[in-house]
């Protein structure tokens, strides 16, 4: 196992350099870079439409210039300070150059609109999506192993088709659609109000007891808890039905059936070991893209200062250091948790062995 990782381990290093490079080389040719973002919001024009447009790069100034509409009328002094700020006075490739030495000291640099560390933000915002990852993680193993167990051992019963159609609706509805109509009914959209729109935390509650404080925390995450847990819980459900009914019709549990052994017995005694691998093994991945990927749509929704709403706004106001050191951090993480997600793998069945797949 040690010289799988060790082989799992210097992967992560092309892996990494593939990724960043390819999207460093593909974001130079998309419209509004920083420069001109910086021209529109000094101009009073900086709103969400042309940032996510990039409207107002048409042709430049003189051909061969290669310049924003935004520049005209800016003093090519000042608009060449600007490139120097940014960094974009020096050629793509030193660029990419001097952004990968400092990713191999862990140094992202700084936010070009606000003021801050890619890692002072990444740090400040980690807890609401670790919060809302972690807890709709946990529900969506709770419900979905439960259920999927139960269709697997009544399959093709009343039960199996009834909760396969709500299976269907979790497929059909995104979690950010279902977010929407939990906004609309109880969250004062068109209903009622009966839980808050922003933040993980109320205005005032500083000063509160420890217990005020923790209902106050799980009141505000009820609802993107069940938006994140609606669009997430039906392939988990049917995933875990498949593993138990290839088990269940499997030669041993039809021996130990016919030696006399109880139901229950042969289902949580030799088949919910073999069934759970995969799913047990998979819950790092699972965990890391709802953290990272699921949740953007969904922060961005209830107004939660975590990454999903970072890597948003970075995107749309073409941060460049956020959005590509936030980039770095998530396809690393991911990448070590998949190999944690091997190990798992062995823990739960000792006989798997990567060593002889190599």
């Amino acid at each position: 196992m040690t010289a799988y990782v060790i082989r799992r381990l210097l992967l992560i290093v092309p892996t990494l350099f593939g990724i960043i490079a390819i999207n460093f080389f593909v974001i130079q040719f998309a419209p509004g870079g920083p420069v001109e973002q910086l021209i529109m919001e000094l101009r009073g024009k900086g709103d969400t439409t042309s940032r996510l447009t990039g409207a107002g790069r048409v042709e430049a100034t003189t051909p061969s210039e290669g310049s924003y509409r935004g520049s005209q009328g800016i003093d090519p002094k000042i608009l060449a300070e600007f490139q120097k700020m940014f960094g974009f006075d020096k050629p793509p490739l030193e660029r990419f150059g001097t952004m990968l030495w400092g990713y191999l000291r862990f140094d992202f640099g700084y936010s070009y609109f606000r003021d801050r560390s890619v890692i002072g933000l990444v740090r400040d915002k980690l807890p609401v999506s670790i919060s809302i990852g972690l807890w709709s993680t946990l529900l969506i193993y709770l419900i979905s192993i439960p259920l999927g167990i139960r269709k697997a051992v009544h399959d093709g019963s009343r039960f199996d088709v009834a909760s396969s159609a709500v299976v269907l609706v979790g497929y059909a509805i995104p979690g950010f659609l279902f977010a929407i109509l939990l906004v609309v009914l109880f969250a004062g959209g068109s209903f009622v109000q009966w839980f808050p729109l922003r933040g993980l935390t109320s205005s005032g509650m500083e000063n509160a007891g420890f217990a005020a404080r923790v209902l106050d925390y799980f009141w505000h995450l009820v609802l993107p808890t069940v938006a994140m847990v609606a669009g997430g819980f039906a392939s988990l459900t049917m995933l875990t039905k498949n593993c138990f009914l290839d088990e269940i019709r499997k030669q041993y549990v039809v021996t130990a059936m016919a030696k006399g052994a109880s139901e229950r017995r042969v289902l949580y005694g030799h088949v919910f070991r073999n069934a759970m691998l995969l799913i047990v093994a998979g819950f790092p991945a699972a965990f890391i893209g709802v953290v990272f990927t699921s949740s953007l749509l969904v922060e961005i929704i209830f107004s939660l200062d975590g990454l999903g709403l970072l890597g948003f706004e970075s995107a749309i106001r073409r941060d460049y250091p956020v959005m590509f050191g936030t980039l770095y951090i998530f396809t690393l993480l991911g990448l070590v948790m998949r190999i944690v997600g091997d190990f798992m793998y062995t823990i739960v069945d000792p006989r798997i062995d990567f060593e002889a797949r190599g």
